[in-house]
């Protein structure tokens, strides 16, 4: 019987988007054993998922060395027949390398590519190219010899319990905000969030959605949008539990980071809003129903990089600054 491992150390909607993996192989070897190995802190996003054996944490942040030599020595012992590599950086690619899997994949960025009976080559797309990859193609790419060609799109899975959590959340429609990034350029300024919850129609309650770090943020812009139904949720949702809310909101809005994914993976209403980072680097919703909303001129400056930074380098953020509440309220306006 084969026994997988999939992995991904990186950030959270990196796991997110790794779920198509998940899912695909599922699909082609519905009797195999899938496991997952994943950075401490994202190990809420695989709760329960029907398709997984076991996940394993990596503690990235406390004895990360020691931890790292423990978590290869576990994944050897665990005689895996394939391992799949999407993570891009050494560390993985050791705790590949020592795994003595029969297949190993990955891309060919990683350090210990050389180990790798398959090696891909991780290509971002033109920043405004016509037809670009995403990046659940790009990881998909690793297992096509085992599947096929056609990728499969992410997917979360919330318990009842975690439904249950929400439920008195929704009522006849809401609209949920995630107005965090962890890169500042990536991140919609909050007064433009203050901005669009006041122009949003006033029947719909709104839900400031994010992690304990982001509660602040959070706050500001619900004080300043000076409107009642804004409740400030960071902090109080796991992963799972603010995904089941998404679900069934009448809009989402979310900057170019993880709820975006968390979007596409309960295949809910999205609007993307990408500041200095574009769709064609591969990280774009993928559902139908999804629209992105982005600055319409084409900036000389725009993108500044593949995830950020801390502080606009031109000084002037027209990438953020340039977004209108007309664009936003596309699917009010019609």
């Amino acid at each position: 019987m084969e026994k997988m491992l999939v992995i991904q150390t990186a950030f959270t909607g990196d796991v997110v988007l790794a779920t198509g993996v998940i899912e695909k192989l599922h699909e082609r070897y519905p009797g195999a054993r899938i496991d997952f190995l994943l950075r401490k802190g994202n190990e809420g996003l695989l709760k329960g998922h029907p398709y997984l054996g076991k996940v394993i944490v990596w503690d990235k942040q406390k004895n990360k060395n020691r931890n790292l030599l423990r978590i290869a020595i576990q994944v050897r012992n665990e005689k895996y027949t394939h391992v799949i590599n999407l993570h891009r950086f050494g560390t993985s690619g050791f705790i590949t390398f020592l795994s003595g899997a029969g297949f190993k994949a990955g891309f060919d960025k990683n350090p210990f590519s050389f180990c790798y009976d398959l090696k891909v080559k991780h290509v971002l797309s033109e920043p405004y190219s016509a037809n670009p990859v995403h990046e659940v193609q790009r990881n998909q790419l690793l297992i096509a010899v085992l599947t096929d060609e056609q990728f499969a799109l992410p997917k979360l899975y919330p318990s009842e319990e975690d439904r249950a959590a929400v439920k008195q959340y929704q009522g006849k429609g809401y609209i949920c905000i995630a107005p965090s990034s962890v890169w500042f350029t990536k991140q919609f300024p909050a007064e433009k969030w203050v901005a669009l919850i006041k122009a949003l129609p006033a029947e719909y309650p709104v839900y400031l959605l994010g992690a304990p770090g982001d509660t602040g943020l959070a706050q500001g812009i619900t004080d300043k949008s000076g409107r009642t139904g804004v409740v400030n949720m960071c902090g109080k949702l796991n992963f799972l539990q603010s995904a089941a809310l998404m679900e069934d909101a009448v809009m989402n809005y979310a900057n170019d980071s993880a709820p975006l994914h968390f979007a596409t993976a309960m295949n809910a209403q999205l609007t993307a809003v990408f500041c200095s980072t574009v769709p064609a680097f591969g990280f774009g919703p993928l559902r139908q129903q999804a629209r992105v909303v982005e600055v319409t001129e084409r900036l000389a400056c725009r993108p500044c990089g593949l995830h950020g930074h801390k502080a606009c380098p031109e000084g002037h953020f027209g990438c953020a600054m340039k977004i209108t509440n007309e664009q936003l309220l596309w699917w009010v306006n019609g």
